[in-house]
């Protein structure tokens, strides 16, 4: 079987991907002559009329926005603190579709909605509140500088299934908790992590140090190791880690949220002629869909050395007890059967998140999580290749 071997590609981080909306997307503010007012992330004032900037601290963490209600078509005022409006409110309406028009996209005709929120008790003349408004279906957002009434408009819906959701669970609303200024300061924080420096390199490390009590020590010499096909079996598994780099930084991400120290796995395959085969998720088609695939070991590995991100991987092999009862013929007919599938973002997904709520790094949260892999991959189809396997104690250390 032959394979081609695009270089692998992964979507942006969630803080990125979040980043691009607030960029792209326009805000929609609902007060009429809205008045500009100097970015805060709590209020620039001494205290008693807005909260110290001293004393707010900003990394990549503030990146996330937190969850503060749902608001329901129907249902009672969704009420919350804010980061500095004190007291808030949302009622969601139904709007019907134009009359008499048939429109031409999935959802034209079904009509829209209304989100009406009001803002009170500010706590600084500075107050500017950023909040996220989210369905399945879309993401978008605004933000608020005076107590007033306001309004978030979906002129239309994106297609039945959304006017559905909506109805039933109402419209997500999260809050920037660091405000404006604290976002793009926190966005700062972010950019060194996807250097592909030794100062991204320092910053992905200070991260993990940070948010995951990690420590790094650096082998000793050699650093690096030649492998050689024949020592290397059927089930025998390669972890890899980077800590630089665009990819670095987004398996940083992977490793705060799953408390792992490898963001990427792949498992070896020997066909019946000896060839030397890795499997693996995440490689590019020519439809650019992110797929499922087994690929040529000197293929795998050379790409692997020519990654200027300086990848760590470490070889491990199967216990011989384990060796023993691997059942390769199976191993080879799952991954054949799945070779060429959507990548499965769901399921890398559900696999660190296996609670409906205590599963989650603070500050993310089940209802970011769920709203995030639904419009990240809402057209991919639910897909993993799993191979289970039992290993005996290692003491691994990561450069």
């Amino acid at each position: 079987m032959a394979a081609s071997v695009p270089r692998p590609r992964r979507r942006l981080p969630v803080p990125i991907l979040l980043l691009h909306v607030l960029a792209l997307c326009p805000p929609r503010c609902g007060a009429a002559g809205l008045s500009w007012a100097p970015f805060r992330t709590g209020g620039l004032l001494p205290r008693g009329l807005a909260w110290p900037l001293a004393n707010t601290v900003h990394s990549a963490i503030d990146l996330l926005p937190t969850f503060v209600a749902f608001a329901a078509p129907g249902g009672r005022a969704a009420a919350w603190r804010g980061a500095c409006f004190e007291e808030n409110e949302a009622v969601l309406s139904l709007t019907p579709g134009p009359a008499g028009r048939n429109g031409t996209g999935a959802g034209a005709g079904l009509g829209g909605a209304v989100l009406q929120l009001k803002t009170a008790s500010a706590q600084s003349w500075t107050c500017m509140d950023l909040y996220v408004f989210a369905t399945p279906y879309r993401i978008g957002w605004d933000y608020y500088t005076r107590a007033h009434q306001h309004t978030f408009e979906i002129k239309s819906w994106e297609e039945a299934g959304e006017m559905e959701y909506v109805k039933q669970h109402g419209i997500a609303i999260f809050l920037m908790p660091s405000g404006m200024l604290g976002t793009l300061l926190s966005l700062i924080d972010v950019i060194p992590l996807f250097s592909n420096t030794i100062w991204g390199q320092d910053a992905n490390l200070a991260f993990l140090q940070k948010h995951m009590g990690a420590s790094f020590e650096k082998r000793s010499q050699p650093w690096s190791a030649n492998i050689r096909k024949e020592d290397v079996h059927s089930g025998d598994f390669l972890a890899l880690s980077k800590i630089r780099g665009r990819w670095g930084g987004f398996q940083t991400l992977e490793k705060w949220v799953t408390g792992a120290f490898a963001g990427h796995t792949a498992v070896c395959l020997k066909d019946e002629n000896g060839t030397l085969w890795v499997a693996e998720s995440g490689y590019e088609n020519k439809k650019g869909e992110e797929v499922i695939a087994v690929v040529p070991w000197d293929e795998w590995w050379g790409m692997a050395l020519k990654d200027d991100s300086n990848p760590q991987v470490a070889f491990l092999p199967l216990h011989p007890d384990v060796r023993a009862r691997f059942n390769e013929s199976a191993a080879w007919e799952f991954a054949l059967s799945m070779y060429g599938k959507p990548y499965g973002y769901h399921n890398m997904i559900f696999s660190w998140i296996d609670t409906m709520s205590e599963n989650y790094p603070p500050p993310l949260d089940a209802n970011l999580a769920n709203l995030l892999q639904r419009n990240y991959n809402r057209d991919h189809l639910m897909n993993c290749t799993c191979f289970i396997i039992e290993m005996g104690p290692m003491d691994t250390k990561f450069t």
